[in-house]
């Protein structure tokens, strides 16, 4: 079993975005900036929006955060988003999700400028992505499919099966490894499908994005199987000082001994989503998605 290190391969992507950031400054060219909104407190929102901050200095870019409370009117946000949408220092920008109920959240990313929408959210991003156009691709399937990438796994062919059909994460991972540079066959499955374990069991590539801690036992997985575990559910621990810890979707202790490769969580996907925004900020930055 090879335990597939996103925190390594993140790291790498920094430096060799850093890199880039570092010639574009000797050429007099302009530092990219990532802006975040963030709507309340959540503490999940909270740590990884600060994580965001903590990357772009690490790889030299602006960033800046803008802050509104739990009853901003939502008129209000929009205005900001519009605000954000006309900067031309603004390269890229996220509304963090979840947002409070009295917002509607498909409203607010259809509101970004496809040209800044880093998270790869609007649907004119989605739809490019889908046929095959240069698009900003969410974050977490990107980062699913380049760590797949970088550790070298087959998938040419092979049966790989998506637990979650979320508009974040499974519907545009099913079909960027289904696309000709990834080649797999792809099968999605959800709450209503049926026979589940053996639909599992068949698969020769397991992601779950399903949202449920330990959902995949040991008895779903076939032997030799690699097992890319998105699932970052927020669970109460006596044994952490914040009091929780992150659980993934995948019982790794059931699960990890029949697997060739396999995720960790934290420090499997969870890197690789983070370093993914830095990377489509680059790419809004040179202009290389919409020219």
């Amino acid at each position: 079993m090879i335990l597939i290190d996103g925190k390594k391969v993140a790291a790498e992507m920094k430096l060799e975005i850093a890199a880039k950031v570092e010639l574009m400054k000797k050429s007099s060219k302009k530092t990219p900036h990532l802006a975040a909104i963030l709507v309340g407190h959540d503490g999940g929102s909270e740590t990884y929006v600060a994580y965001k901050i903590k990357d772009c200095a690490e790889v030299g870019y602006k960033s800046s955060l803008f802050r509104f409370e739990d009853d901003v009117k939502e008129d209000a946000l929009l205005n900001k988003v519009k605000e954000l949408n006309e900067d031309d220092d603004i390269d890229g920008f996220i509304v963090q999700l979840p947002l409070p109920g009295h917002i509607s959240e498909q409203k607010v990313i259809e509101s970004i400028d496809p040209k800044k929408d880093v998270d790869g959210f609007h649907p004119e991003n989605l739809g490019r992505m889908v046929i095959g156009l240069p698009s900003f691709v969410s974050a977490t399937p990107f980062g699913i499919v380049e760590l797949i990438k970088r550790y070298n796994i087959e998938t040419s062919g092979r049966n790989c099966v998506i637990l979650g059909r979320s508009n974040i994460v499974g519907r545009p991972l099913s079909i960027l490894m289904s696309q000709k540079a990834v080649n797999a066959t792809v099968t999605v499955a959800h709450s209503r499908t049926k026979n589940i374990k053996e639909l599992c069991h068949s698969a020769d590539i397991l992601i779950a994005a399903i949202g449920v801690p330990g959902f995949v036992k040991g008895d779903m997985v076939s032997e030799g199987a690699v097992v890319i575990d998105v699932g970052t559910t927020r669970v109460k621990s006596d044994q952490t000082k914040s009091g929780w810890k992150l659980k993934g979707d995948v019982l790794f202790e059931e699960v990890a001994d029949k697997c060739s490769y396999i995720t960790p969580v934290p420090g499997g996907v969870g890197p690789m989503t983070r370093v993914s925004l830095l990377y489509n900020t680059l790419l809004a930055s040179s202009g290389e998605i919409y020219k």
